[in-house]
């Protein structure tokens, strides 16, 4: 096993970093958090000129084949910056479904995708599923020409999206559609989440869907769903390590600077202890982010459990991360001027995501 990134993805990392230390002010992102998309579309096609929407995709798509490996320095450091930006609902969810399918019109998608010129959402979370993406109750009706009905629950960046990925039932076997967000018999409420995101809830009454729309089905569409939802996963656990960094770095150089009896509250040896198990959590989890990504690009039988170990770990250790950089921050951590209390909230967005941390320690242990 190399642990050693390649010269091509430290200049990734460096990259990166540049851009988001000159164009990625904390405040400006607090003036964003407020709009009604909650991002910078601006931004998002600086992402595009970039190169990094194209990144995952294949060559024959319009990308760059970049891997696991690439997309969780990405992530990692977009954790560092809190990025807002929906880039796991376009490229790693819906991304990963269109351009791993046999779907005769991904291209046209993908290339919108790419351009920053349409957003894509995936929806596939229903009520009481218990994180089940094959427990389906919304349901296709029909041959050549399809109806939808049923109810999505928690739809990333839902309200911005040009197009739906749609998963659901039909005559006992899963297919994913594709539909317009005009689509007739469609309703989207709209939600804002802890973190400060935008999701959704989607309503289908008797939707039509061509057969043409049809992305995928049966075992194929299964197969799309888990690995999808296994990289996004993986994504979301490296953008916790890079929160957990930062948070840990930021604390670590408020307590030089705060002074109590005279002295920086650094040299108090309980906060110091503190802030070592801080350090350490973050490495265990950056520790078990690099065995998942090398296992997610080898394409190992083990990248599930990987993935689901390092998930839980990250639950776990980013909110003890997040509610000790607040301790130490005293008042000030919770305030909405500070970063602190929003990676905190980033931490429990993400334990929730794909599954919490006792949901993947069964995954884990059941694998």
């Amino acid at each position: 096993m190399n642990l050693n990134f390649s010269d091509e993805q430290n200049l990734l990392r460096e990259q990166i970093q540049k851009f988001c230390n000159s164009d990625y002010d904390f405040y400006d992102r607090e003036n964003f958090i407020n709009t009604e998309s909650g991002f910078d579309s601006e931004k998002w096609k600086l992402f595009a000129e970039q190169g990094w929407l194209a990144m995952p995709f294949k060559s024959d798509s319009g990308g760059f084949d970049f891997g696991p490996i690439e997309l969780s320095i990405l992530f990692e450091e977009f954790g560092k910056f809190l990025v807002l930006e929906p880039y796991l609902s376009n490229i790693v969810l819906s991304g990963f479904i269109l351009d791993n399918s046999n779907f005769d019109k991904k291209n046209e998608y993908i290339s919108k995708l790419i351009s920053g010129d349409e957003q894509i959402s995936l929806a596939y979370m229903e009520h009481n599923r218990n994180y089940d993406y094959k427990n389906l109750s919304c349901t296709l009706d029909g041959d050549d020409s399809l109806v939808l009905n049923g109810t999505k629950n928690l739809v990333l960046n839902g309200p911005n999206a040009d197009h739906f990925l749609i998963t659901a039932s039909h005559n006992d076997d899963m297919k994913i559609v594709i539909i317009d967000k005009n689509t007739k018999g469609l309703s989207v409420n709209n939600f804002k989440t802890v973190d400060d995101r935008r999701i959704s809830q989607l309503n289908f009454e008797n939707v039509s869907v061509e057969a043409d729309h049809v992305v995928s089905s049966g075992d194929e569409a299964e197969l799309l769903m888990k690995d999808a939802i296994n990289y996004g996963t993986l994504c979301v656990s490296a953008e916790a390590v890079g929160s957990m960094e930062s948070c840990y770095l930021k604390t670590v150089e408020y307590t030089k600077s705060r002074e109590q009896f005279g002295q920086p509250i650094s040299n108090f040896q309980v906060l110091q202890h503190k802030m070592v198990d801080m350090f350490i959590e973050s490495e265990l989890c950056k520790s078990l982010l690099y065995k998942s990504m090398i296992d997610v690009h080898e394409n190992n039988d083990s990248k599930y459990r990987s993935v689901a170990a390092l998930k839980s770990q990250v639950g776990i250790s980013g909110k003890k991360v997040g509610e000790d950089a607040v301790q130490l921050h005293g008042g000030m951590g919770v305030s909405e001027e500070m970063s602190i209390g929003h990676y905190l909230k980033r931490f429990i967005a993400i334990d929730s995501q794909f599954g919490n941390s006792h949901f993947h320690l069964k995954k884990f242990n059941n694998s």
